[in-house]
C-alpha cells in the first residue's frame, strides 16, 4: 500500500474512495478541488518536481491561502515526504503490503 494511500486510509475512507481520490489527484487536473486544496497540491508538485524553482511569490501565494504557520507546515511536510520516499528508494524499501495503522480483525467467537 502507498502512504498515501494509507493516509487517506487512516483519515477515514473507504478502499473505493481512495482509489478514486487518488486517480484523480494524478491527473494533475486538481480544478475541482476547493482552492486551498489547490495551493496545497501544486506547492507540493513543484517542491517534488522541481524544488529549487520555488519563489517568493509561490510562498506569498500560499501565505495568503493558508497564513505563515501553516505555510511552513507545509512546506516542511512535503519536503519531509520527498526525503523519506528519496531514502526508501535509495534503500529499495518495499512498502507495506497492508495499512498498518488499521485495527486489527475482530476475532470471530
Amino acid at each position: 500500500m502507498g502512504h498515501s494511500e494509507m493516509l487517506l486510509a487512516v483519515a477515514g475512507l473507504k478502499p473505493e474512495e481512495v482509489k478514486t481520490l487518488t486517480k484523480k489527484l494524478a491527473t494533475g487536473d486538481w480544478s475541482s478541488f476547493p482552492k486551498a486544496q489547490q495551493s496545497a497540491f501544486g506547492l507540493a508538485y513543484k517542491l517534488s518536481k522541481e524544488p529549487a524553482l520555488i519563489t517568493d511569490k509561490d510562498r506569498e501565494a500560499l501565505i495568503e491561502v493558508f497564513g505563515a504557520n501553516r505555510t511552513m507546515d507545509l512546506i516542511y511536510y512535503v519536503s519531509w515526504c520527498n526525503y523519506m520516499t528519496r531514502i526508501a528508494d535509495a534503500f529499495q524499501l518495499p512498502l507495506e503490503k497492508d495499512n498498518v495503522f488499521a485495527p486489527p480483525p475482530k476475532k470471530e467467537k
